[in-house]
């Protein structure tokens, strides 16, 4: 079982999207050791099962859903299996993600468009798909993932960083929608965080990187799951509509 250390999460069901790798698999599983039931959504059912292995071993629950995030039918159907099956969906972390890099002078539009549909849709498709049953409770808590290009941008990334300055723009048009119903939107904007995308980058890249970052070190999953469980918990109750930025100090 959870190791319940705090008590905001006893009873309460999550839903992390893209939970089979990266920062989503690190979410998910640092989730599943306080909160009963962890719900893991992603396109890659092999991978979301060795997740939900990993956290059966550290002796927390969870269930694993496949799901196109950018397709709202999709998303409806895995969030009415979840609630149906639990009667509440209390958290819901939008994490899921793509990139598609390249100049904008050269970019397609099917490579703009896939980015969108993911990154921005997928946000919009599950937090419209949850939203009804969190309003019904009076209760809910739903953090997005952006990014720090999302703020400040970055060459090569016109898409990706469209997208999730869109991602603080639903966030923070969400939040006052529904704050007089106890429901929270927050968003998390990570730095370069420590990952096998930025493991494979060249030496050079990563150099250039960590010349952009004061603490002068990239960021670990970790560091971006703990914000998010913060925003989860009832400390952060009256937190709604926020950006916290996890970067090592790139972007103040």
């Amino acid at each position: 079982m959870p190791d319940m250390l705090n008590p905001s999460f006893r009873g309460r069901v999550a839903l992390v999207t893209g939970a089979s790798q990266g920062i989503g698999e690190t979410i998910a599983i640092m989730l599943a050791r306080e909160i009963p039931l962890v719900v893991l959504v992603d396109i890659q059912r092999d991978k979301l099962e060795a997740v939900a292995e990993r956290i059966a071993g550290i002796g927390g629950r969870a269930s694993v859903q496949t799901a196109d995030v950018s397709r709202f039918d999709q998303a409806a159907a895995v969030v009415e299996g979840v609630v149906k099956e639990n009667q509440r969906l209390d958290y819901l972390v939008n994490n899921a993600g793509i990139t598609r890099d390249n100049l904008l002078m050269r970019m397609r539009e099917e490579e703009w468009d896939a980015v969108l549909a993911v990154n921005l849709k997928g946000a919009f498709n599950f937090s419209r798909a949850a939203i009804r049953t969190m309003i019904g409770n009076r209760f809910g808590r739903i953090v997005n993932i952006s990014s720090v290009v999302g703020v400040m941008g970055n060459a090569g990334q016109s898409n990706y960083s469209a997208s999730k300055a869109g991602v603080i723009g639903l966030t923070k048009s969400l939040a006052r929608e529904v704050a007089a119903r106890e429901i929270t939107i927050n968003c998390v904007a990570p730095g370069y965080i420590q990952t096998a995308m930025t493991e494979s980058l060249p030496e050079a890249v990563k150099k250039a990187f960590l010349e952009m970052i004061p603490m002068r070190r990239l960021g670990a999953p970790e560091d971006v799951a703990q914000a998010v469980k913060f925003l989860l918990s009832d400390q952060a109750a009256y937190i709604t509509g926020q950006v916290i930025h996890v970067n090592g100090g790139m972007y103040t």
